[in-house]
């Protein structure tokens, strides 16, 4: 079987996407031809309907077997709960009116500011990044009759590109792991380091995530989403009367602390050794206890009444969740067909030099984009981009730049994305939506990082 083949079942993801307007149904159709895929390359005789679909259940239920992505499910299931508890215990509207007066988030502008910044501080952990900007904007957003189309597009384009500039977090640990096998003429670290001005798609997105924020200028479908934000599901947050800010803001920096300590934990006392799914795992356990105990303390909660306002919170996101492990299981699944390996087997056939950078953040574009994972990218494309700069002497910054910002640019893009849904998550905001209205923002960035990476693979290769 032709490895074009391979390239099938994103295509039928996106199709379906497109046509349907349901992420469930298109990852399952993706899965499913995945599957028939494999067990076809494999020339099983017996293949039928029955076969093909029972490997495609087995696949979504391996997803489990893997420590980590069963982590980030009861993760993301355990979001719910912590935020139908800030929003019932009236922590959510008292913080909103609390920075208001404290002129922190006085005006609209103030409010797009506070997610962005929150992004920038806590770069540590990217889902930490996205989750603490989300659940701390949503109801000034609401406040301010913003959309959370608005919100999750913000803290989706400030997070990633933040964690892959300063790699002093669990990016930066994987990355120097996958640099760690080969040969540089310099030390790996220093290669980060100068990755950071060579990363375009990073910086120019940061530029138009601020250009949004500052001149109040939104574009294409986030404008009209901007128009339509006045419907019932963007403003639950406020609909309860306000309590204590502390209701809020104790959990959130219960889970903002201890998350850097369990990272610590995880990593016997390396931060970067460090366990990102388990430490969010733990530090979001520890803040759904930490507010369950204030909410029964305050005695307006009691132990039964917890429990309902918790399961009510895991079933709004039940159905994020649901995507999330599709999107794991259709990862696993392309994987074994070879999705990763064939289009980054294109890029490497019959280059000019000076194309390398900019066909490398290309093929980090549609892999990532067709698989959901930015991370699965690097480990595809690095030993692709490394051995070019071993054998051929082409500038390492430059090509692991490349890389790095491609990952990142096709991640924002994907509607099969777990970031994309983590960001959908934590604003508030249908996943479709928050796809469609960002996706004009990130191919303007990486046009233009495409660009400049024709421009610096000139200047710096030559012709």
């Amino acid at each position: 079987m032709s490895d074009w083949f391979s390239i099938l079942p994103p295509l039928v993801a996106i199709i379906v996407v497109l046509w349907k307007k349901e992420v469930i149904v298109a990852l399952l159709a993706a899965i499913c031809c995945s599957e028939l895929l494999i067990l076809l390359a494999g020339q099983d005789a017996t293949t039928s309907i029955l076969t093909f679909s029972i490997a495609s259940v087995e696949r979504v239920v391996n997803v489990f077997g893997d420590g980590g992505n069963t982590r980030v499910l009861v993760f993301s299931l355990l979001v719910g709960a912590l935020l139908a508890y800030m929003r019932a215990s009236g922590g959510v509207s008292a913080t909103v009116n609390f920075l208001i007066q404290k002129g922190l988030s006085g005006t609209a502008r103030r409010a797009r500011l506070l997610p962005f910044f929150t992004g920038i501080a806590v770069f540590i952990e990217s889902n930490l990044s996205v989750l603490m900007s989300g659940i701390l904007s949503r109801g000034l957003f609401d406040k301010f009759n913003m959309s959370r189309a608005r919100l999750a597009y913000i803290i989706d384009s400030t997070s990633a590109p933040i964690c892959i500039l300063l790699l002093l977090n669990g990016w930066g640990a994987y990355v120097l792991g996958l640099l760690g096998a080969y040969d540089l003429d310099q030390s790996v670290v220093s290669i980060l380091v100068q990755t950071i001005p060579l990363n375009f798609y990073a910086l120019i997105t940061l530029a138009i995530v601020f250009y949004t924020i500052w001149a109040d200028k939104v574009h294409g479908p986030m404008k009209q989403a901007e128009l339509q934000q006045n419907s019932t599901n963007t403003r639950m947050e406020l609909d309860v009367e306000p309590s204590k800010p502390s209701f809020m803001l104790v959990p959130l920096l219960t889970m903002s602390f201890s998350i850097v300590g369990f990272m610590f934990y995880t990593g016997g006392g390396t931060f970067t050794d460090g366990s990102g799914s388990k430490s969010v795992l733990y530090a979001t356990v520890l803040a759904c206890v930490v507010s369950y105990v204030m909410m029964v303390s305050s005695k307006r909660f009691g132990h039964k009444q917890m429990t309902e306002i918790g399961f009510k919170g895991m079933a709004e996101l039940l159905p994020l969740v649901t995507i999330v492990l599709f999107s794991l299981a259709l990862g696993a699944s392309l994987k074994q067909l070879g999705t990763g390996h064939f289009v980054s087997g294109l890029v490497a056939e019959n280059l000019p030099l000076f194309l390398v950078p900019a066909m490398l953040f290309i093929a980090g574009g549609i892999m990532s984009f067709t698989t959901g994972t930015s991370w699965g990218t690097f480990a595809l494309l690095i030993p692709i981009g490394m051995p070019l700069v071993v054998e051929l002497g082409l500038p390492a910054p430059l090509l692991l730049a490349a890389i790095l910002g491609g990952g990142v640019f096709g991640d924002h893009c994907s509607p099969i994305s777990d970031t994309t849904a983590v960001s959908s998550v934590a604003s508030g905001c249908d996943l479709l939506e928050h796809v469609r209205t960002q996706l004009p923002y990130a191919l303007v960035a990486g046009g233009a990082s495409l660009v400049a990476y024709l421009i610096m693979g000139i200047v710096m290769i030559g012709i």
